[in-house]
């Protein structure tokens, strides 16, 4: 059965619905097993809950009962509305998450450059005991140059006795 034919049952039972359609859900229960077995259980469950209802009676009508906590309800919102803010609220909503942004910002930078400057294939150094000798290291290639800046002792280098005072 579909749920729009059990929500009319329903409104049925109450005693809701307009007279033609009240019309068409009795023939509908003379004609259906399956609605008149849902008729009978929502009869059945309406009766149980009707003995187990609190009766509670307001000392003034409903509809002025009603419009008492509508009004109640209208006197607060205002007082929410109006609440002030002051300038360092402004501050704090606008300027705390955009310095956050610019904090992230400057890690993110910072953290690429030492990333980039790690990721150098080579190395220059001059570490050595002499200081007239650098040391210069490529990893991609797997090369290491020496480079001395004084001669070598060698022939060519041996000072001629014309050269000397």
């Amino acid at each position: 059965m579909k749920h729009e034919v059990e929500l009319r049952l329903q409104a049925w039972v109450d005693g809701q619905l307009p007279v033609h359609e009240a019309d068409e859900v009795a023939r509908l229960i003379e004609t259906d097993a399956e609605a008149r077995a849902l008729l009978t259980e929502l009869k059945h469950t309406r009766a149980a809950l009707a003995g187990h209802e609190d009766s509670i009676t307001l000392p003034e009508s409903r509809e002025f009962y009603w419009s008492k906590i509508a009004r109640a309800i209208e006197r607060e919102q205002p007082k929410a509305q109006a609440v002030e803010t002051s300038w360092l609220q402004h501050f704090r909503r606008l300027f705390i998450p955009a310095g956050a942004l610019a904090a992230l910002l400057l890690i993110g930078m910072l953290a690429g450059r030492q990333t980039a400057s790690s990721n150098v294939p080579y190395e220059l150094s001059d570490l050595v005991a002499d200081s007239d000798t650098f040391t210069f290291t490529d990893e991609a290639n797997g090369t290491t140059l020496i480079w001395f800046s004084y001669p070598v002792e060698n022939e060519l280098a041996q000072p001629d006795d014309s050269d000397i005072l």
